[in-house]
């Protein structure tokens, strides 16, 4: 493998992040640091477009400064222009980076870092239009009011976004063709953080993502609390499963969602428990576990994306110990290809990935506790 990583902010801080802001810092504190606020930034979501031949970029950043693209022909970052449309709370497009085929535009969908104390001043996560031809950028619609947007998908037959917001969770749909939004119920009451970084589609249309149970009145929510949900557009009704992923060791209970991938016709999966790789059976919302690629050590296993040779691709591991992997659906076996490192630099950890035709592997590094995170070019 040829691996480059690919630097756009130049910011480093060794061991500040355990001395002085780890469990400390509110987000308010990175606000007044200057150094945080202009120089620290996360690769959160990619999108390859072949039109234009850019991989483009949600990033997570204190300066409201979410949107970039790598062009692959100049092999440099261009700034799209986000700063036209910025309000100071957009944090981050957080895995919410789509395109609609019938109008050739890029789509996506803001995310917070504040606490639930600016909830008032905070307008809300919105739906923001971009047009790769003219450069054009806008924000289309604000779906729930003062709630931010995790992660989306687009129908692209409905015309429709789907997604979830923190805080709260709950699941809402986006008409791209009028702008107008429902708010389709909760996913979770707040005992835990019940979703994944994904919401993902299958193959009839539902939007899929982790649910959890609150059982009020008992001390705990339960070992088997992380279950699986889909959006059913043909009865406009989320279907909570009493299901999920069961625990690699076989213990009672459910590992919580990580990833969703939707790797082909009646190939639904996902990720947790360590980077555990599961088939996701889509009549009952039950996993079957595959396997953990890395089993001894903190791992996980963010994205799949499909590569020209019908293969899956993603990075795994964690804690700047991270490896490219390859899935393969077809005989759901896989296999992990090498580091993810240049020269002595290493990737901290993975939160989506972007294959483009030649096969080349685009990795977002995110929330590096040291520097500033990098767009990992990563070549078979």
């Amino acid at each position: 493998m040829k691996i480059k990583a690919l630097k756009l902010q130049d910011a480093n801080y060794g061991n500040q992040w355990f001395d002085e802001v780890e469990d400390r810092w509110e987000y308010k504190d990175f606000l007044k640091d200057e150094a945080w606020r202009k120089g620290w930034i996360s690769m959160d979501s990619l999108f390859y477009n072949a039109e234009d031949d850019r991989v483009y970029l949600g990033i997570t950043s204190f300066d409201a400064d979410i949107f970039r693209a790598y062009d692959r022909k100049r092999g440099a970052f261009v700034d799209l222009g986000y700063s036209r449309v910025a309000d100071p709370f957009d944090a981050k497009f957080h895995r919410s980076l789509v395109k609609w085929e019938k109008d050739g535009c890029l789509y996506g969908a803001i995310a917070l870092l504040h606490d639930v104390d600016c909830y008032w001043q905070a307008p809300g996560g919105a739906i923001v239009k971009y047009d790769p031809r003219s450069g054009r950028i806008e924000k289309v619609g604000i779906p729930l009011p003062h709630m931010y947007i995790q992660s989306i998908c687009l129908d692209q037959a409905r015309g429709v976004i789907y997604g979830f917001t923190f805080t709260p969770e709950r699941m809402f749909r986006f008409n791209l063709a009028d702008g107008r939004a429902d708010d389709l119920g909760p996913i979770s009451s707040g005992m835990c953080m019940a979703q994944g970084e994904n919401i993902e589609l299958d193959d009839e249309g539902c939007a899929w993502c982790g649910w959890s149970v609150t059982r009020a009145w008992q001390n705990t929510s339960g070992e088997d609390k992380h279950r699986l949900c889909k959006f059913d557009p043909r009865t406009d009704r989320i279907h909570y499963f009493d299901a999920g992923l069961p625990n690699p060791d076989g213990s009672y209970g459910y590992a919580k969602v990580e990833g969703l991938f939707r790797l082909g016709k009646d190939r639904l999966y996902a990720s947790g428990a360590n980077g555990s790789i599961y088939r996701v059976d889509t009549e009952t919302g039950m996993g079957t576990y595959l396997g953990t690629p890395i089993p001894d050590r903190r791992s996980r296993l963010t994205t799949l994306r499909k590569g020209p040779d019908g293969a899956a691709y993603g990075v795994t591991g964690r804690d700047g110990k991270c490896e490219v992997i390859r899935f393969d659906p077809d005989t759901e076996k896989y296999e992990l290809i090498g580091p993810v490192a240049d020269g002595d630099l290493h990737c901290w950890q993975v939160h989506d990935v972007a294959v483009t035709p030649d096969g080349t592997i685009y990795a977002g590094e995110n929330d590096t506790p040291y520097r500033s995170g990098y767009l990992w070019e990563i070549k078979l």
